[in-house]
């Protein structure tokens, strides 16, 4: 089954942190060449949905509707509802998810 993705605005913001503080501490290309690693694994989302973990942190707290895959070292955390796939974040997954949720929640 094929599903329909969209990336919440957060999840925009995410990556465009992403590229820039890579873009900053490396280079522009270096920047570009994760950019579309994360665009190509979103594909993949859309064809493998299913294929995602529920991200421990979470699923140790009694929530199940969130799954994730890896790009080392970030996540892509996402929900599957009906057809469609909500990326609602990307994340480095060297800090800690609980704080950076919390921040999320404080933004």
């Amino acid at each position: 089954m094929k599903y329909k993705v969209s990336i919440i605005s957060d999840a925009e913001e995410d990556i465009f942190s992403i590229w820039r503080y890579i873009a900053i501490n490396d280079s522009v290309h270096s920047a570009d060449k994760i950019l579309n690693i994360i665009e190509k694994q979103v594909t993949v989302i859309s064809e493998l949905a299913n294929r995602g973990h529920i991200p421990p942190e979470l699923e140790r707290i009694g929530i199940h509707e969130y799954r994730e895959i890896h790009i080392k070292p970030y996540r892509i955390i996402y929900r599957i509802i009906g057809s469609h796939v909500y990326v609602h974040c990307v994340l480095d997954s060297r800090r800690d998810l609980e704080d950076l949720l919390q921040e999320r929640l404080i933004r």
